[in-house]
């Protein structure tokens, strides 16, 4: 939650009030920043990921694929932590990757939520190989 207090009358327009920010907005800013980085195939494990799309399936259950899937926060007032769990393309550098993830993650969550990132943990789960179908794939072709 971020505050910004100003004097009753005589303080700025953009000071007056507060103005909180959502642990579930910080996760899909990070979680879409994640997806954005080249050699990232996907957030979160295999099962998530096969849950993910049997939810998808369901009527009612809300559109596309979960912008928070893979990702978790904690969020103070000025401060944020961020996990996440990520799929990377084969032949990439994990290393080089997780590095540009966190700096594109960091870069996101500052810009956008005003809070400062203290860190971004990654765990690779899994790597994409080229001859893999996505699990979303092979339940198409069963239907």
């Amino acid at each position: 939650m971020t505050e910004n207090t100003g004097a009753r009358y005589g303080g700025a327009p953009a000071s007056r009030g507060r103005t909180t920010v959502a642990d579930v907005v910080v996760e899909k800013i990070a979680g879409m920043a994640a997806r954005d980085v080249p050699g990232v195939h996907a957030l979160g494990s295999g099962f998530a990921r096969s849950m993910g799309t049997m939810r998808e399936r369901m009527p009612g259950a809300g559109s596309g694929k979960s912008a928070t899937r893979g990702v978790s926060v904690e969020v103070g007032e000025k401060q944020a932590a961020i996990d996440l769990e990520i799929v990377v393309d084969y032949g990439v550098s994990i290393t080089d990757v997780a590095g540009d993830v966190r700096e594109n993650v960091v870069s996101a969550v500052e810009r956008m939520a005003g809070r400062e990132v203290v860190e971004v943990n990654i765990m690779v789960s899994d790597v994409k190989l080229p001859d893999e179908e996505d699990e979303g794939e092979e339940r198409q072709r069963i239907q």
